[in-house]
């Protein structure tokens, strides 16, 4: 893996750890608020793209791409063109880290209603997207990673194409 892009990256910490791990990788983050994706700038190694996820256009596509706690925040309603748009810009994986229910429910956020939605967002891009299959999921839990919330992960893969027989 290579390329990695983030979406709604904020300042960049995940990029900021991604880079520590690997070195050798090229990282993008896209992020709408301007204060974040400045802060994002000063990252090393990182190529800060102010944008929102539904406007993010890219020159090519990346081997990883993922959202971590940012899904939560999408509009219900915006969430098919955002899943469809993560497939587009991915050429193998996608992880998905978010707030995690069975069912869809809005759940007040700093004293707001609409801003915050917890569902089961991979099987939905799963419903949406066949082209994309589960590798694997996990939880992050607060009590063993106190600096995280509880949420539960999924890393996906794009199938490949179906081979061309040969002529």
């Amino acid at each position: 893996m290579h390329t990695v892009c983030e979406l709604g990256a904020n300042a960049g910490q995940n990029l900021e750890a991604l880079r520590e791990v690997r070195p050798e990788l090229r990282l993008t983050g896209a992020e709408v608020n301007a204060q974040a994706c400045e802060r994002m700038t000063r990252v090393p190694g990182v190529t800060a793209v102010r944008s929102s996820i539904q406007d993010f256009a890219a020159s090519g596509r990346f081997d990883l791409v993922f959202t971590c706690g940012v899904l939560i925040h999408v509009c219900p309603e915006d969430l098919p063109a955002v899943y469809r748009k993560m497939v587009a810009l991915s050429s193998r994986y996608l992880l998905v880290n978010e707030y995690f229910n069975p069912r869809p429910q809005e759940i007040p956020y700093r004293g707001h209603a609409g801003r915050l939605f917890k569902r089961d967002f991979a099987a939905e891009l799963l419903e949406l997207c066949p082209d994309v299959q589960l590798v694997d999921y996990g939880f992050l839990w607060k009590r063993r990673h106190p600096a995280w919330d509880d949420t539960t992960w999924f890393l996906l893969e794009k199938r490949p194409p179906p081979s061309q027989p040969e002529p």
